[in-house]
């Protein structure tokens, strides 16, 4: 092998450059999502950077064929300097305060970017909770396919004005890995103000830049850092990371790139960190069940009803659960438990907690005839659960 040249799954020594081999998935990629952090659109002074904002734009609208969902922090970011702020506050109504503020902001710098080149855009702003729900999920499907449609730009952030700690996806690197999933994209794009995942700090000498990724081994022993010194985001490398995790394992691949170098990324050039596809296309917002929602409670199983759930794919039943846990509503999710106590599987309840106590142990048939037919039927549907484990 020539020197200098990389093979797939190994590292990058810094500083020498290597032209390496097209990704072809990334440049047939139709439907992209591209998600871009607070630290690369804004001022040291929290404010946004105009001229941050039109470069991203500049290349986005050059992508002809393609259809683009933005993914964009920055709100929060955005309301600091307007509210005086010298930092992102650490409680949550504050920071609600400030994404109510700059969430306009943040919409109108880019309606402005975008309509040099006569393109519109659509806000999008989402909650998990918006999304593990049935009816929920595929409005939002339809809004987003509607506006692909229209020939609008959809720009999806997470509703930090109304979105509480149990509702919220915690980063956006996250909720751009579901919305990939969610709009069935066919590649995933995060761009930071880091060119790539490094085998350790990348402001140390001798790490080195991870070209590609081909699955969890890759990175035994690597050292992911979080969120950078801005001080404007809420994420870091580690949750990049995890997002890469969702979206491959959902079938998409991802490229994590530096946001200067976003030509080059949506081209397959090879920038950044490429992280290949590791298993198939899962049901819908199931995905999302498992990855974006918070459980507000739980229900103990015995063996019997584990082996139905895990080995069969069967629904919940009142007869195999002995405990609850928790205080929750129909239609939350809660966790379903082993006899040890250890998650088995998530899924959306079709009771309040208060209810189930008196179902334990008992068949549909005889809760139906003493309690009427609304109780004939399963605590958890098989189509609203999710297995977190085999």
């Amino acid at each position: 092998m020539a020197q200098g040249s990389i093979r797939p799954g190994t590292n990058e020594r810094r500083g020498t450059t290597v032209a390496a081999a097209p990704r072809q998935d990334v440049s047939d990629a139709r439907r992209i999502v591209v998600k871009i952090g607070s630290s690369s659109l804004t001022t040291a002074a929290g404010g946004l950077d105009a001229d941050r904002v039109d470069a991203l734009v500049d290349v986005l609208v050059k992508q002809d064929g393609r259809q683009i969902v933005l993914v964009s922090s920055g709100a929060i970011a955005a309301g600091l300097a307007p509210l005086g702020l010298a930092r992102r506050p650490s409680d949550l109504p504050r920071q609600q305060a400030a994404a109510s503020v700059g969430q306009g902001l943040l919409l109108a710098r880019y309606t402005a970017s975008f309509a040099r080149y006569g393109r519109r855009v659509g806000q999008v702003l989402l909650t998990s909770d918006d999304t593990s729900r049935r009816a929920h999920y595929r409005n939002a499907y339809r809004t987003l396919d509607q506006l692909f449609t229209l020939g609008v730009v959809p720009v999806v952030n997470e509703n930090d004005t109304v979105a509480t700690d149990e509702i919220r996806f915690g980063d956006n690197d996250r909720l751009a890995a579901l919305v990939a999933h969610l709009v069935r994209a066919d590649l995933l794009v995060l761009l930071s103000d880091v060119d790539g995942l490094y085998d350790g700090d990348p402001a140390k000498p001798g790490t080195s830049r991870i070209a590609e990724v081909t699955g969890p081994e890759d990175l035994a022993g690597v050292e992911i850092g979080r969120a950078g010194r801005a001080g404007v985001g809420t994420g870091g490398m580690v949750t990049k990371v995890e997002a890469a995790a969702i979206a491959t394992g959902a079938g998409i691949p991802v490229v994590l790139a530096s946001a200067s170098r976003v030509a080059d990324a949506l081209s397959g050039a090879g920038v950044g960190t490429y992280f290949r596809p590791t298993g198939r296309r899962s049901a819908g917002r199931l995905l999302w069940l498992a990855h974006a929602s918070t459980p507000r409670g739980s229900v103990t199983l015995d063996a019997g009803a584990v082996r139905a759930i895990t080995e069969r794919g069967s629904s919940l039943l009142p007869a195999g659960i002995t405990g609850v846990s928790g205080e929750f509503t129909a239609g939350e999710p809660i966790e379903l438990l082993d006899e040890s106590g250890l998650p088995v599987a998530r899924g959306l309840v079709n009771f309040d907690a208060r209810e189930i106590p008196r179902l334990i142990g008992r068949s549909t048939h005889d809760l139906a005839r003493e309690l009427g037919p609304a109780y004939e039927r399963e605590v958890v549907h098989r189509d609203d659960l999710v297995l977190l484990r085999a």
